[in-house]
């Protein structure tokens, strides 16, 4: 797989993963009805929005875990 095709499967893998956390944290928040109900809208959007940004989720969570290796 060549680098731009890497760069698409980290792209969907941060999707669904930050589409899920922030539909639990709607559901959490807002109760079982309106989480389930609407908390999907925010979450596709906040997704779409931040898929794009997953090499610096990638580059901070490599940070951080650097940071505790080390103590």
């Amino acid at each position: 797989m060549n680098g731009g095709g890497w760069y698409w499967v980290g792209y969907w893998i941060s999707f669904v993963l930050i589409f899920l956390g922030c539909w639990v944290y709607c559901i959490a928040s807002y109760g079982f009805l309106l989480g389930v109900g609407l908390g999907w809208l925010p979450s596709g959007i906040a997704a779409c929005v931040l898929r794009f940004l997953w090499p610096l989720m990638l580059i901070g969570l490599a940070i951080i875990v650097l940071i505790l290796a080390s103590h």
